[in-house]
């Protein structure tokens, strides 16, 4: 019975696909660490408590997103044995849609209450944000079947949960945050524009429309070289005008990183999707790396002062 009941846990941890949440909390954290360097640089009032909470808010809406999404891709025939990506659980049979639906929008509404709790405790900004982040949240997939995926994952995840965040540790909006913010997001967007253009065949086969079958292969494949690129000018740009203290240079450690996934996305191919299947866990790994430095540098800005 044990074994039995361990196994259906595993089942519902693999689908939560966590491996992707860097691209909700990093952007979060970077806010929450952008205010411990002002906090000690300009003596900024914080709330340390309602930050550490919107960081778990981001978590819960990411993982209640990737749950709604994998249902929707399975019931749309994005999601088949031969694809990609997903948890598998739904291809493979091993779990019921209707199952993984309620399951994640059991965490969409935890995080809904978590949502409510924050903006009790702030103000009314919260509303709009959160409600933008709950209706990206559940209704992605539409998005992400007409093209427009690629924006609404840099809008929430590049500008809006950073924007949150920093709203609920001060009560006021600085849209600063959306500069220190946006290279973590080029880099979060990546994660996904990989996905879709590895499954340009496969999506076509399910009459979606992804933005890398809109622009191509070639056109694709630029995207992803623009937007690794602009990650590192623009925290280089931040760091110039002030934004930035001189230690988020750090971030350039990860370029070798970043070298080495443009070089494989150069291997793709239509008819090959397996040449970049794990390409969406490779740009998830240096969203984390690239985040992790830049939340480091700071940290260490702010306790050097």
């Amino acid at each position: 019975m044990t074994n039995f009941m361990n196994f259906k846990f595993s089942n519902y941890l693999i689908a939560l696909r966590a491996w992707s949440a860097p691209a909700s909390t990093m952007p979060a954290l970077a806010a929450f660490s952008y205010y411990f360097y002002k906090h000690f640089t300009s003596n900024i009032a914080v709330n340390w408590t309602l930050g550490a909470l919107a960081i778990l808010g981001a978590f819960i809406f990411h993982m209640g997103a990737n749950l709604v999404s994998d249902y929707f891709d399975f019931r749309q025939g994005v999601d088949r044995k031969e694809t990609y990506g997903s948890s598998r659980l739904l291809v493979d049979g091993v779990m019921q849609p209707k199952t993984i639906l309620w399951y994640g929008v059991a965490f969409l509404f935890v995080g809904c209450v978590l949502g409510v709790f924050l903006w009790r405790n702030t103000g009314n900004n919260l509303l709009w944000i959160g409600v933008a982040g709950l209706v990206g949240s559940f209704f992605y997939y539409k998005f992400k079947f007409n093209a427009l995926g690629d924006l609404l994952i840099f809008v929430i995840f590049g500008q809006l949960v950073a924007l949150g965040t920093g709203f609920v540790m001060t009560s006021s909006l600085n849209f600063t945050l959306l500069l220190v913010s946006a290279p973590i997001g080029f880099l979060v967007v990546n994660i996904l524009h990989s996905n879709n253009l590895r499954d340009i065949k496969h999506d076509g086969q399910a009459n979606i429309r992804t933005q890398a079958m809109v622009i191509g292969l070639r056109a694709s494949k630029i995207q992803y070289f623009t937007l690794s690129a602009l990650a590192y000018l623009f925290v280089i740009g931040m760091i110039i005008c002030g934004i930035l203290s001189v230690w988020s240079a750090l971030v350039l450690l990860t370029v070798p990183i970043s070298i080495k996934n443009c070089k494989r996305i150069t291997t793709a191919e239509i008819e090959k999707p397996e040449n970049i299947k794990d390409m969406d866990t490779e740009s998830a790994k240096l969203v984390l790396m690239f985040s992790l430095l830049l939340i480091l540098s700071n940290f260490i800005a702010g306790i050097l002062k």
